[in-house]
C-alpha cells in the first residue's frame, strides 16, 4: 500500500471519529436538556388546588 493511499484512509478514519464524537456530544446535550426539563416538570404539582380545602359535609 502506498503512502498516499494510507494517508487518505487515515484521514477518512479520523473524520469519521470526529463526526462520531460530535454526534455523541449533541445527543448528550439533548438528553441533558430533556432531563432538566423533566425534573422541572416533576417539581411542579399536578393539581395546585388539591388539598387546600376539605369537604366535611356528610
Amino acid at each position: 500500500m502506498d503512502v498516499g493511499k494510507m494517508s487518505m484512509i487515515m484521514s477518512q478514519a479520523n473524520l469519521q471519529t470526529q463526526m462520531s464524537f460530535s454526534l455523541m456530544g449533541k445527543a448528550m446535550d439533548h438528553a441533558e436538556t430533556q432531563s432538566t426539563e423533566m425534573i422541572k416538570m416533576l417539581d411542579q404539582p399536578q393539581h395546585p388546588d388539591l388539598g387546600h380545602s376539605i369537604d366535611v359535609k356528610a
